[in-house]
């Protein structure tokens, strides 16, 4: 068996998708009528307190950052129990923007790692829990924290989050395929700047990094989409969700380890397979760990694996040899390779 601490050796690549794009993209929009029925009154409901709170989504578009990072690599971060294997690393990150999941925060803030931005999807009450949730502070220390931070989030989101984040705030809306919605939504304000996700908030990140921000290299990090190989942790601190786990399906990881998850994000991951391979564009995870591109017979072409120090290095290979470049006289004889 292959663990992470012992063994780093990835599936060798496969030139071929053992799932259909077509079907890898019916399995990700399987949940959506239900998701819809469980949770559009109350997307209606936050959208209409939201409007009161902002006055405008306008005043606030996500568009206000297009094209920020052009043909820029981007770091987008997960909350899989991967996640602990590089945070020290995201610390220095030789200058490459990161967005993270909002779940994050309070993990980032305990390790010094400051996103440019956390990226919010979630309209439950779950959002603001979590922001503390296995972190070393209290609520409200982490609540104050956020006025040097920045927020990028769905006009749909809990109500409370807007009153309690002090920064600055950005807004997008979701499509979400219901015409009935779609229309109350616009009664509200016709707020056009989708952002589509695949039904998870990394998903949202992926896509604001790529479709908004202008990145040419997206850069996966804390990608799992499935429990932990060694500890069974589902986040890389303590969570309401290691006690119980549930009915669970089996996956294969990066390394060809057996690995559990939920169906559910065994579909979050067939949405990122399917943009990886039908979408132009160059996509690395750097997650050292999960089954985000693996199958039983090896990891998807499409996204290459790669442990994050070495992706850094790649892109900033010349500032190992800065020293020499402004100290020509006196610099060691320092070369890469």
């Amino acid at each position: 068996m292959k663990i992470r601490s012992i063994i780093c050796d990835y599936q060798p690549y496969i030139n071929y998708n053992p799932i259909p794009p077509a079907q890898l993209r019916a399995s990700s929009v399987s949940a959506d009528e239900v998701t819809i029925e469980a949770w559009q009154e109350i997307w209606i409901k936050n959208i209409k307190a939201n409007k009161e709170h902002f006055g405008s989504f306008r005043s606030k578009s996500l568009g206000n950052l297009f094209n920020q990072y052009y043909q820029r690599p981007v770091i987008v971060a997960g909350s899989g129990p991967s996640l602990k294997h590089n945070v020290a690393k995201l610390k220095d990150r030789a200058g490459i923007p990161l967005l993270s999941c909002l779940h994050n925060f309070h993990y980032f803030e305990d390790h010094g790692v400051e996103p440019e931005y956390y990226v919010s999807l979630d309209a439950g009450p779950v959002v603001i829990e979590e922001i503390s949730e296995g972190g070393s502070r209290t609520p409200d220390e982490y609540w104050e924290l956020t006025k040097d931070r920045k927020l990028i989030a769905f006009i749909g989101s809990n109500p409370e989050l807007f009153k309690k984040w002090q920064g600055e705030i950005y807004l997008f809306n979701a499509p979400v395929p219901s015409a009935a919605y779609e229309e109350k939504v616009d009664e509200i304000e016709k707020f056009r700047i989708n952002v589509s996700n695949g039904g998870n908030v990394l998903g949202a990140c992926m896509y604001i990094a790529k479709a908004f921000l202008g990145s040419a290299i997206t850069i996966f990090v804390g990608a799992d989409f499935s429990f932990d190989q060694g500890d069974g942790k589902f986040h890389s601190w303590s969570s309401k969700y290691d006690a119980n786990k549930g009915y669970c399906v089996t996956a294969f990881d990066v390394f060809g380890n057996k690995v559990l998850t939920w169906a559910s994000y065994l579909s979050f991951k067939h949405w990122f397979d399917w943009v990886a391979t039908t979408i132009p564009g160059i996509f690395i995870n750097c997650s050292e760990g999960g089954c985000l591109g693996s199958y039983p017979d090896g990891n998807l072409m499409q996204i290459r694996q790669m442990d994050l120090e070495k992706c850094i290095d790649m892109f900033s290979m010349s500032r190992h040899i800065k020293e020499n470049v402004l100290d020509t006289e006196n610099s060691a004889k320092k070369i890469l390779f």
